[in-house]
């Protein structure tokens, strides 16, 4: 198997960092979709990261759902999903608030680094801003009143996810997110990037290399 996408990317990232804790063995290659465009739509013309390549050869691509295939080829292993339905429900939510936090983030990096200054309108990027904003009031919130199990045994899919965007957002647009406003979520980072699976799949352009 393997995956293709650069780990600046929080999507690429946290499946990285998940196909580890599922024990699934995978190589890795960093292409770019804007400096590699080309060679990035030979492997998948949609030039979406991440794209994942099954050992079959199909191509599957959504952090998501190539999440959800990893979880089927783990099992019965370890999972990071919850089995039963209320818990389920919650990480869900919980999940889903990070990838949001994702989304608005990516979208703020567009408006600032894709964007003439001339064309980018000041309305939309307030909105991205304060949706970004909520996604983060909510994680912190969620982070205070249950805070997840920070260790390579115990961690799981919202736990990951959180992480991963809120350093992606630091890293990124830090000055849109004050870190001192979210205390528990750089408690929570600090704990999450000192594992031995975010720190073989460091932020940047580095590639993963499989731990021996």
């Amino acid at each position: 198997m393997k995956l293709i996408g650069m780990l600046d990317s929080p999507y690429v990232r946290r499946v990285v960092v998940s196909l580890q804790l599922l024990g699934l063995h995978f190589e890795h290659q960093s292409l770019s979709v804007f400096r590699t465009f080309d060679q990035f739509r030979e492997i998948n013309p949609v030039v979406k990261a991440p794209t994942f390549i099954c050992d079959d050869g199909e191509v599957l691509m959504d952090s998501t759902l190539i999440l959800q295939y990893a979880e089927a080829l783990a099992r019965p292993g370890r999972s990071l999903m919850p089995a039963s339905v209320p818990e389920l429900q919650h990480a869900l939510r919980v999940v889903g608030l990070a990838l949001a936090a994702c989304e608005k983030s990516v979208q703020i990096v567009y408006e600032r680094n894709q964007r003439p200054s001339e064309k980018r309108h000041e309305p939309w990027v307030a909105r991205l801003t304060g949706q970004l904003q909520a996604a983060f009031d909510a994680l912190e919130q969620e982070v205070k009143r249950q805070p997840p199990a920070m260790t390579s045994a115990t961690i799981d899919q919202t736990g990951v996810t959180t992480a991963v965007a809120w350093h992606f957002t630091q890293q990124m647009v830090a000055d849109v997110v004050p870190a001192a406003n979210y205390p528990n979520l750089v408690v929570l980072s600090a704990k999450a990037e000192s594992l031995p699976e975010f720190l073989a799949a460091p932020f940047g352009a580095e590639t993963y290399r499989e731990r021996g």
